[in-house]
Protein backbone atom coordinates (compact mmCIF):
# COMPACT_ATOMS: atom_id res chain seq x y z
CA UNK A 1 0.00 0.00 0.00
CA UNK A 2 1.34 3.45 -0.57
CA UNK A 3 -0.32 7.17 0.61
CA UNK A 4 -3.51 7.61 -1.19
CA UNK A 5 -2.57 11.50 -1.12
CA UNK A 6 -5.68 14.08 -2.55
CA UNK A 7 -2.81 15.59 -4.58
CA UNK A 8 -1.33 15.14 -8.09
CA UNK A 9 1.41 12.64 -8.27
CA UNK A 10 4.92 14.64 -8.49
CA UNK A 11 3.75 17.42 -6.95
CA UNK A 12 6.82 18.18 -4.82
CA UNK A 13 9.60 16.63 -7.19
CA UNK A 14 12.52 17.71 -7.02
CA UNK A 15 12.38 19.61 -3.71
CA UNK A 16 13.37 19.41 0.00
CA UNK A 17 11.16 19.76 2.63
CA UNK A 18 12.02 19.64 6.55
CA UNK A 19 9.46 18.17 8.51
CA UNK A 20 10.39 19.40 12.64
CA UNK A 21 8.79 16.60 15.06
CA UNK A 22 8.90 14.44 11.92
CA UNK A 23 9.02 11.15 14.28
CA UNK A 24 5.29 10.44 15.21
CA UNK A 25 2.27 11.94 14.80
CA UNK A 26 1.51 15.07 12.50
CA UNK A 27 4.75 15.32 11.62
CA UNK A 28 5.24 11.13 10.58
CA UNK A 29 2.54 11.30 8.26
CA UNK A 30 3.20 14.63 6.81
CA UNK A 31 6.62 13.29 5.93
CA UNK A 32 5.14 10.35 4.41
CA UNK A 33 2.47 12.35 2.21
CA UNK A 34 5.72 14.78 1.20
CA UNK A 35 7.40 11.71 0.52
CA UNK A 36 4.83 10.09 -1.64
CA UNK A 37 4.62 13.12 -3.71
CA UNK A 38 7.81 13.16 -4.77
CA UNK A 39 10.10 15.43 -1.98
CA UNK A 40 13.00 14.70 -0.47
CA UNK A 41 12.07 14.49 3.16
CA UNK A 42 14.47 15.42 5.92
CA UNK A 43 13.35 14.60 9.27
CA UNK A 44 14.13 16.34 12.54
CA UNK A 45 14.05 15.70 16.03
CA UNK A 46 15.27 14.96 19.45
CA UNK A 47 15.14 11.01 19.24
CA UNK A 48 17.55 9.63 16.69
CA UNK A 49 15.47 6.05 16.93
CA UNK A 50 12.18 7.69 15.99
CA UNK A 51 13.43 9.36 12.92
CA UNK A 52 15.38 6.33 11.48
CA UNK A 53 12.16 4.32 11.71
CA UNK A 54 10.24 6.77 9.78
CA UNK A 55 12.84 7.10 7.25
CA UNK A 56 12.74 3.17 7.01
CA UNK A 57 9.14 3.56 6.47
CA UNK A 58 9.57 5.69 3.89
CA UNK A 59 12.50 4.16 2.36
CA UNK A 60 10.24 1.16 2.17
CA UNK A 61 7.38 2.73 0.10
CA UNK A 62 9.77 3.70 -1.71
CA UNK A 63 10.26 7.74 -1.18
CA UNK A 64 13.41 9.45 0.02
CA UNK A 65 14.58 10.64 3.38
CA UNK A 66 17.51 12.09 5.09
CA UNK A 67 17.13 12.54 8.99
CA UNK A 68 18.90 14.86 11.57
CA UNK A 69 18.41 14.60 15.55
CA UNK A 70 18.01 18.11 16.87
CA UNK A 71 16.31 19.84 19.52
CA UNK A 72 15.23 22.61 18.77
CA UNK A 73 15.95 24.78 21.42
CA UNK A 74 19.42 24.72 21.36
CA UNK A 75 20.45 27.84 18.91
CA UNK A 76 24.18 26.76 17.98
CA UNK A 77 22.51 23.36 16.86
CA UNK A 78 20.24 25.02 14.76
CA UNK A 79 22.60 26.97 12.85
CA UNK A 80 24.98 23.90 12.36
CA UNK A 81 22.16 21.35 11.51
CA UNK A 82 20.53 23.97 8.71
CA UNK A 83 23.85 24.44 7.61
CA UNK A 84 25.16 20.68 7.47
CA UNK A 85 21.89 19.95 5.25
CA UNK A 86 22.24 22.32 2.92
CA UNK A 87 26.16 20.99 2.29
CA UNK A 88 24.06 17.83 1.34
CA UNK A 89 21.05 19.21 -0.22
CA UNK A 90 21.07 21.67 -3.05
CA UNK A 91 18.63 23.90 -1.00
CA UNK A 92 16.01 23.87 1.59
CA UNK A 93 12.17 24.25 -0.50
CA UNK A 94 9.65 24.06 2.51
CA UNK A 95 9.95 23.68 5.95
CA UNK A 96 7.92 22.12 8.03
CA UNK A 97 7.39 23.75 11.63
CA UNK A 98 6.01 20.63 13.76
CA UNK A 99 7.96 19.76 16.70
CA UNK A 100 6.22 20.70 20.11
CA UNK A 101 5.06 19.54 23.39
CA UNK A 102 3.41 20.33 26.52
CA UNK A 103 1.54 18.84 29.79
CA UNK A 104 -1.32 19.81 31.22
CA UNK A 105 -1.96 21.81 34.19
CA UNK A 106 -3.55 24.86 35.24
CA UNK A 107 -1.84 28.03 35.35
CA UNK A 108 -1.66 28.35 39.12
CA UNK A 109 0.13 24.96 38.92
CA UNK A 110 2.95 25.81 36.23
CA UNK A 111 6.06 27.29 37.86
CA UNK A 112 8.71 29.58 35.85
CA UNK A 113 10.77 26.48 34.39
CA UNK A 114 7.69 24.54 33.11
CA UNK A 115 6.40 27.50 31.80
CA UNK A 116 9.73 28.72 30.27
CA UNK A 117 10.50 25.05 28.62
CA UNK A 118 6.87 25.36 27.06
CA UNK A 119 7.16 28.31 25.34
CA UNK A 120 11.07 27.73 23.61
CA UNK A 121 9.76 24.43 22.87
CA UNK A 122 6.26 25.44 20.82
CA UNK A 123 7.55 28.95 20.03
CA UNK A 124 11.12 30.31 20.04
CA UNK A 125 12.42 26.83 18.44
CA UNK A 126 10.46 27.71 15.91
CA UNK A 127 11.27 30.90 15.39
CA UNK A 128 15.16 29.38 15.52
CA UNK A 129 14.57 27.08 12.86
CA UNK A 130 12.61 29.45 10.61
CA UNK A 131 15.00 31.70 10.94
CA UNK A 132 17.97 30.09 9.80
CA UNK A 133 15.95 28.07 6.83
CA UNK A 134 15.73 32.02 5.80
CA UNK A 135 18.80 33.73 6.68
CA UNK A 136 20.95 30.31 5.09
CA UNK A 137 18.95 30.12 2.24
CA UNK A 138 15.64 30.72 1.38
CA UNK A 139 16.86 34.59 1.54
CA UNK A 140 18.35 33.68 -2.00
CA UNK A 141 15.63 31.45 -3.82
CA UNK A 142 12.58 32.01 -1.87
CA UNK A 143 10.22 29.03 -0.10
CA UNK A 144 7.71 27.95 1.75
CA UNK A 145 7.32 27.77 5.60
CA UNK A 146 4.00 26.04 7.48
CA UNK A 147 4.17 26.59 11.15
CA UNK A 148 2.12 24.27 13.00
CA UNK A 149 0.15 25.88 15.96
CA UNK A 150 -3.49 24.64 17.75
CA UNK A 151 -7.28 25.59 18.09
CA UNK A 152 -6.61 28.33 21.28
CA UNK A 153 -8.65 30.75 19.79
CA UNK A 154 -10.85 30.90 22.95
CA UNK A 155 -7.95 30.18 25.49
CA UNK A 156 -6.75 27.19 26.45
CA UNK A 157 -7.72 25.96 29.76
CA UNK A 158 -5.72 23.23 31.11
CA UNK A 159 -2.35 24.08 29.28
CA UNK A 160 -1.74 28.07 29.02
CA UNK A 161 1.93 27.73 28.87
CA UNK A 162 0.90 26.24 25.27
CA UNK A 163 -1.99 28.35 24.26
CA UNK A 164 0.39 31.59 24.98
CA UNK A 165 3.19 29.63 22.77
CA UNK A 166 0.87 28.84 20.03
CA UNK A 167 -0.93 32.40 20.11
CA UNK A 168 3.01 34.24 19.87
CA UNK A 169 3.60 31.42 16.80
CA UNK A 170 0.60 33.02 14.68
CA UNK A 171 1.93 36.45 15.62
CA UNK A 172 5.58 35.61 14.39
CA UNK A 173 4.31 34.20 11.54
CA UNK A 174 2.36 36.96 10.11
CA UNK A 175 5.31 39.01 10.88
CA UNK A 176 7.44 36.95 8.85
CA UNK A 177 5.60 36.63 6.11
CA UNK A 178 5.80 40.94 5.91
CA UNK A 179 9.20 40.61 6.11
CA UNK A 180 10.23 37.81 4.14
CA UNK A 181 7.95 38.50 1.32
CA UNK A 182 10.48 40.42 -0.75
CA UNK A 183 12.55 37.41 -0.73
CA UNK A 184 9.65 35.14 -2.26
CA UNK A 185 9.17 33.24 0.93
CA UNK A 186 5.38 32.15 1.76
CA UNK A 187 4.89 31.93 5.79
CA UNK A 188 1.52 30.26 6.89
CA UNK A 189 0.33 28.36 10.04
CA UNK A 190 -1.98 25.55 10.43
CA UNK A 191 -4.12 25.08 13.63
CA UNK A 192 -5.41 21.92 14.02
CA UNK A 193 -7.88 20.98 16.56
CA UNK A 194 -8.42 17.50 18.08
CA UNK A 195 -6.67 15.04 16.07
CA UNK A 196 -6.33 11.58 17.13
CA UNK A 197 -2.93 10.76 16.79
CA UNK A 198 -0.58 8.78 18.93
CA UNK A 199 0.56 12.17 21.26
CA UNK A 200 -3.06 11.33 22.66
CA UNK A 201 -1.52 8.32 24.19
CA UNK A 202 1.52 10.01 26.20
CA UNK A 203 -1.64 11.48 28.86
CA UNK A 204 -3.07 9.69 31.66
CA UNK A 205 -5.47 10.13 34.76
CA UNK A 206 -8.29 13.55 34.16
CA UNK A 207 -7.21 14.19 30.65
CA UNK A 208 -6.79 10.47 29.16
CA UNK A 209 -10.59 10.01 30.49
CA UNK A 210 -11.86 13.07 28.56
CA UNK A 211 -9.99 11.99 25.15
CA UNK A 212 -13.33 10.09 24.44
CA UNK A 213 -15.56 12.43 25.14
CA UNK A 214 -13.82 15.14 22.84
CA UNK A 215 -15.58 14.41 19.94
CA UNK A 216 -18.94 15.77 21.92
CA UNK A 217 -17.80 19.19 21.70
CA UNK A 218 -17.30 19.30 17.90
CA UNK A 219 -19.91 20.02 15.74
CA UNK A 220 -18.65 17.86 13.14
CA UNK A 221 -18.80 14.49 15.94
CA UNK A 222 -15.63 13.41 15.46
CA UNK A 223 -11.72 13.84 15.84
CA UNK A 224 -9.51 14.65 13.23
CA UNK A 225 -7.37 12.35 11.48
CA UNK A 226 -3.58 13.25 10.94
CA UNK A 227 -4.18 12.65 7.22
CA UNK A 228 -6.57 15.75 7.22
CA UNK A 229 -3.98 17.95 8.91
CA UNK A 230 -0.99 16.78 6.58
CA UNK A 231 -3.62 17.92 3.26
CA UNK A 232 -3.68 21.58 4.71
CA UNK A 233 -0.30 21.55 5.47
CA UNK A 234 0.75 19.70 1.81
CA UNK A 235 -1.72 22.33 0.09
CA UNK A 236 0.13 25.54 1.93
CA UNK A 237 3.81 24.21 0.68
CA UNK A 238 1.86 23.88 -2.66
CA UNK A 239 2.04 26.33 -5.39
CA UNK A 240 -2.18 26.24 -5.82
CA UNK A 241 -1.11 28.59 -2.34
CA UNK A 242 1.12 30.64 -4.38
CA UNK A 243 -1.30 34.18 -3.13
CA UNK A 244 -1.54 32.83 0.66
CA UNK A 245 0.82 34.26 3.38
CA UNK A 246 0.64 35.25 6.62
CA UNK A 247 -2.97 32.92 6.69
CA UNK A 248 -3.50 30.29 9.73
CA UNK A 249 -5.40 27.80 8.76
CA UNK A 250 -7.65 26.26 11.47
CA UNK A 251 -8.60 22.10 11.11
CA UNK A 252 -10.94 21.62 13.92
CA UNK A 253 -14.17 20.57 12.71
CA UNK A 254 -15.66 23.79 13.55
CA UNK A 255 -14.67 23.10 17.79
CA UNK A 256 -14.83 26.74 18.57
CA UNK A 257 -17.52 27.61 17.50
CA UNK A 258 -19.40 24.69 19.56
CA UNK A 259 -21.96 26.50 21.97
CA UNK A 260 -24.24 25.25 24.52
CA UNK A 261 -26.58 27.65 23.50
CA UNK A 262 -27.00 26.03 20.39
CA UNK A 263 -25.90 22.26 20.59
CA UNK A 264 -25.51 19.91 17.82
CA UNK A 265 -27.57 16.92 18.25
CA UNK A 266 -25.16 13.66 17.90
CA UNK A 267 -24.57 12.37 13.79
CA UNK A 268 -22.62 10.44 12.03
CA UNK A 269 -22.30 12.56 8.89
CA UNK A 270 -18.83 13.78 8.58
CA UNK A 271 -16.97 10.69 6.91
CA UNK A 272 -13.21 11.04 7.91
CA UNK A 273 -10.50 11.26 4.97
CA UNK A 274 -7.90 8.63 5.90
CA UNK A 275 -5.41 8.71 2.75
CA UNK A 276 -2.45 7.45 5.65
CA UNK A 277 -1.80 4.06 4.66
CA UNK A 278 0.52 3.48 8.30
CA UNK A 279 -2.25 5.37 10.12
CA UNK A 280 -3.13 3.65 13.88
CA UNK A 281 -5.30 4.49 16.15
CA UNK A 282 -4.38 5.81 19.34
CA UNK A 283 -5.27 3.15 22.25
CA UNK A 284 -6.70 5.69 24.45
CA UNK A 285 -9.77 5.81 21.48
CA UNK A 286 -9.77 2.27 21.03
CA UNK A 287 -10.12 1.36 24.38
CA UNK A 288 -12.89 4.28 24.98
CA UNK A 289 -15.04 3.04 22.31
Amino acid sequence: MTYRSVFRPGLFEGQTIIVTGGGSGIGRCTAHELASLGATVVLVGRKREKLEAVAAEIAEDGGKADLEPLDIRDEERVKSVVKALLERHAAIDGLVNNAGGQYPAPLAAINQKGFETVVRTNLVGGFLVAREVFMQCMNRRGGSVVNIVADMWNGMPGMGHSGAARAGMVNLTKTAAVEWAAAGVRVNAVAPGWVASSGMDTYDGAVKAMIPKLKEAVPLKRLSTEAEISSGICFLLSEGAAFMTGTTLAIDGGAPLFSSVWPTPGHNESKAYNGFHRAVTPKVLEEGE
